[in-house]
């Protein structure tokens, strides 16, 4: 009990600084892998933001290309007088330099990415969705509304969403169906392409590894015109929801990464759930232990103190003079731990036995004890001793 009750401060303390040291080295990783999912997140957006530029590359470059042209056409007018033809001339430079430094910034923001921006020019969602049909994917393309007119931008915007979402179940969800929906009012398009479960035996193949880099991007490039996506589970499929105004409104400020990100604060209540229930272990486990070492112990002291107890009828047929192994007939196997504090007898070779009156605690002649004194296996003396 001694080397017990010193070790177990010491056993608790290293425990408990272990622990402690465990927990800090989770809470590091869980920062590093925050930061290093923002840095994902943040090189998508960058990514992202270069196709966009690259798009507008494509379109304000192809017009920049016709004012020149059609500048120069205008310069060669031969009904036309020298100062307007000047001008002419100066719209059809100054628009070929604009194209030329276009491309020098367009080049600048693509250094590092390893994507080629496609062309929403020249592919419609129809020859989009046809050509995923021809890979194998069951896709139906549902389009309400008239799409005339709509800006450069939306329709970039709108293939890239087709492209991503369609992209994505050919990766995660192969043998799926594909329902692509796209509504055009006046003010906004709204694109919603859901699929469903993939096919059994699908399912069963391994998935490529992806980063969420796609979507990330998309979320992006509508925050940039303006618009909001959404995308998760739906129906035991999946669902990408854009929303894509026509006429470009300030983007929303981007979402500063901080500890009470979206998956921190899941982690950072189960971690301490944990800690919660490991402290309650740490105070419940000695206090349940103890209840059940006290209970053992009362039970076996009880035990001991039934076979301790002397009947009074066997103490009537006890006497002095009578030899020890006549009077053990009547004793109990063992002897009461409780002795009253009462001058024994002395003398030569004597010894002194005691036995309780009752093994009931709360009985008034709990602690009372018989004192049987022998000299020499001889019984000399008989007392009921009294606590």
């Amino acid at each position: 009990m001694l080397v017990a009750a010193t070790m177990l401060p010491w056993f608790a303390g290293r425990f408990w600084c272990q622990y402690q040291q465990l927990v800090r080295a989770g809470w590091e990783r869980a920062e590093q892998l925050q930061r290093e999912q923002q840095l994902i997140a943040d090189q998508a957006r960058l990514r992202e933001r270069a196709r966009i530029a690259q798009d507008m590359h494509d379109v304000l470059g192809h017009d920049l290309s016709l004012i020149a042209l059609s500048a120069g056409a205008l310069k060669l007018a031969p009904d036309l007088e020298e100062h307007h033809r000047k001008a002419a001339d100066d719209i059809r430079a100054r628009a070929a330099a604009a194209v030329e430094h276009l491309g020098e910034v367009i080049g600048v923001l693509r250094e590092g990415t390893d994507h080629t921006p496609m062309d929403p020019g020249g592919s419609s969602l129809t020859s989009l969705t046809s050509e995923a049909s021809a890979a194998g994917l069951a896709v139906e393309l549902r389009i309400d509304g008239e799409p005339d007119d709509l800006p450069p931008v939306v329709k970039a915007a709108a293939h890239r969403v087709v492209q991503e979402a369609l992209t994505n179940v050919a990766k995660h969800a192969p043998g799926a169906t594909v329902t692509v929906h796209v509504t055009h009012t006046a003010a906004e398009t709204r694109i919603v392409v859901e699929n469903g479960p993939p096919s059994p035996t699908a399912s069963l193949q391994p998935r490529p590894r992806s980063g969420g880099r796609g979507l990330i991007g998309l979320e992006e490039r509508m925050r940039l015109i303006g618009g909001s996506f959404d995308h998760g589970p739906r129906d035991g499929g999946y669902a990408v929801v854009a929303r894509i105004p026509h006429t470009p409104s300030p983007p929303s400020p981007v979402p500063a990464a901080s500890w009470a990100s979206r998956q921190l604060p899941q982690e950072h209540r189960r971690a301490w759930r944990r800690v919660g229930r490991a402290l309650v272990a740490a105070v419940m486990v000695p206090l349940v232990t103890g209840a059940l070492l006290s209970g053992a112990l009362m039970g076996w002291e009880m035990l001991s103190a039934s076979q301790s107890v002397l009947d009074p009828r066997d103490y009537a047929r006890l006497h002095v003079g009578q030899d020890r192994s006549e009077a053990e007939r009547f004793l109990p196997d063992r002897q009461t731990n409780h002795r009253p504090l009462t001058a024994e007898p002395t003398g030569d070779g004597i010894t002194c036995e005691y036995y309780a009156m009752t093994a009931d605690r709360f009985d008034d002649r709990s602690g009372d004890a018989y004192r049987l004194c022998f000299r020499k296996d001889t019984l000399v003396s008989l007392d009921m001793i009294t606590s």
